[in-house]
């Protein structure tokens, strides 16, 4: 590799009762015992001369209309967020609404114009470039919309890539490489270069390229945005398989609803530079902050959203007697079978206590759509 390559890619790994379920359906707020992996705080990326002279004229602050009348963009207008280790934060919002520029930032791949930066408590705004160097090739790992595979090196080559970059050992980076190979289900394909996979096999190869490293937190911008319809599905589950088993810390960009409900513990909304509002895919959808965040959620499937402790009532003497349902379950996992009953079901929590109960016609009322009508 020559020197012009080589500083192409230097540094990255890749191209109980009611009270409990409340707290556990906030899955990474507030409530939640894990500790945070990473934050920001008053975080902007302004693009144009002198930008960050005007941001320090203002106080760190300023309008749209202010960044306008200065013939600058605010990519990022003030970001705060937290994200929790092993917790799927999803960024979301139309184009041009700031969610890659952001995950960038996080990463100091675009350098923030202002504001605070912490991953493991350590200030990555004040990291040399060299100990950025160290911590994207040992604890980052990138997934892009562009597989950005190397063409002429075939999948275990391109999965160890990363570990090449690092210096490790031939037979350490096979071993390595294998492990990752198996594990997105891509056995027998050591040898295929990129140009004979599917989209979807290319893209197996761009996450375990990723994991490779074996990552502290995963960067993935649309990784799937450019795969048709099933087999973009099957990425999701496959993801959701993965992460089941690495218990990974991941910030996920996408301006897919539906993906971010099936995905996310908990989801940002941009629009035009900020963050709207964050919170489980139940509480935007239950409880939007703005129109645009009501509007944004209005076509969701509230079915798959909705939660059976969201809909449930006060348990009634008879209770204990009706089929059981888990309070986190989601109203589309036991429509079905809830309207085929004459009987409400009992909801309960994380110990099998229960703490409520579900009625046929509530559930009826969310497929029909009268729900929303009337919550609105």
């Amino acid at each position: 590799m020559d020197q012009c390559q080589r500083s192409q890619v230097e540094g990255l790994g890749t191209v109980a009762d009611a009270s409990d379920f409340e707290m556990n359906s906030k899955s990474a707020g507030a409530g939640d015992p894990r500790p945070i992996k990473l934050s920001c705080r008053n975080l902007w990326k302004v693009f144009g001369p002198g930008a960050a002279e005007f941001l320090q004229s203002r106080g760190g602050t300023a309008s749209v209309g202010d960044l306008s009348k200065a013939q600058l963009i605010g990519a990022v207008r003030n970001a705060a967020i937290d994200v929790r280790e092993g917790e799927i934060f999803i960024v979301m919002g139309l184009s041009g609404s700031g969610k890659s520029t952001l995950v960038r930032c996080l990463s100091r791949l675009v350098e923030p114009t202002a504001g605070e930066l912490l991953f493991d408590g350590k200030d990555l705004r004040k990291a040399s470039e060299a100990e950025l160097i160290d911590i994207r090739r040992h604890k980052m790992g990138m997934v892009f919309q562009h597989f950005a595979l190397l063409p002429h090196l075939n999948v275990v080559e391109n999965v160890a890539f990363p570990l090449f970059i690092q210096g490790i050992g031939s037979k350490q980076r096979q071993e390595r490489a294998q492990a990752m190979i198996e594990l997105v289900g891509l056995t027998g394909r050591e040898r295929h270069f990129p140009s004979e996979l599917s989209g979807g096999q290319q893209q197996r190869v761009g996450i375990a390229r990723s994991l490779a490293v074996e990552p502290e937190i995963w960067f993935l911008d649309e990784p799937f945005s450019a795969l048709d319809p099933l087999i973009r599905r099957e990425m999701q589950t496959e993801l959701m398989r993965l992460q089941s088993v690495l218990k990974k810390t991941i910030v996920f960009i996408t301006h897919d609803f539906d993906e971010a409900i099936r995905l996310a513990d908990r989801i940002a909304i941009m629009k035009d530079g900020e963050i709207i509002q964050i919170g489980t895919p139940e509480e935007l959808v239950n409880h939007p902050a703005t129109d645009y965040v009501a509007e944004f959620t209005s076509d969701v499937n509230r079915a798959k959203v909705l939660s059976a402790g969201s809909l449930m009532v006060a348990a009634s003497a008879a209770a204990k007697s009706y089929r059981k349902i888990d309070a986190k379950a989601k109203i589309a996992s036991f429509a079905a079978a809830i309207v085929d009953s004459s009987k409400p079901f009992a909801v309960t929590d994380a110990k099998g206590a229960v703490i409520g109960q579900i009625t046929p016609r509530a559930v009826m009322d969310v497929l029909s759509g009268k729900e929303r009508s009337s919550a609105v």
